[in-house]
């Protein structure tokens, strides 16, 4: 009788787990969008931390931009040093400002060059 108490009362915590699961999901690939589509800068995203991108990895943030693939991410985190998998919420405050400026130097030169 003590184990049927039991799992009747984890069941809703699973659901709860779940919707919880699918809200960062959605609120992540909303995010991604937005960045996608350069409403969202990537630099503020990542000063700000909000809460969708607080356990993102750091790659799949800065690959979300348009014209970024996993070698221009490499590249990039390669300078800081930073691992890929990184989380942004676990990011320093001097990680987060070095790459904040590092994207926006990236994003000047490149639009100097296609600038005739």
């Amino acid at each position: 009788m003590n184990a049927t108490a039991t799992i009747a009362s984890a069941r809703p915590q699973n659901m709860r787990a779940l919707a919880r699961a699918n809200e960062v999901r959605l609120a992540r690939a909303e995010l991604k969008r937005r960045v996608a589509f350069g409403k969202v800068d990537v630099a503020e995203v990542i000063v700000h931390c909000p809460w969708e991108a607080h356990s993102m990895a750091v790659s799949e943030l800065l690959m979300s931009q348009r014209r970024w693939g996993q070698t221009r991410c490499r590249k990039l985190l390669a300078q800081l040093p930073m691992s890929e998998p990184k989380t942004v919420g676990s990011m320093t405050d001097r990680q987060r400002y070095a790459l904040a400026s590092m994207l926006s130097s990236t994003e000047r030169d490149h639009a100097s060059s296609t600038t005739p």
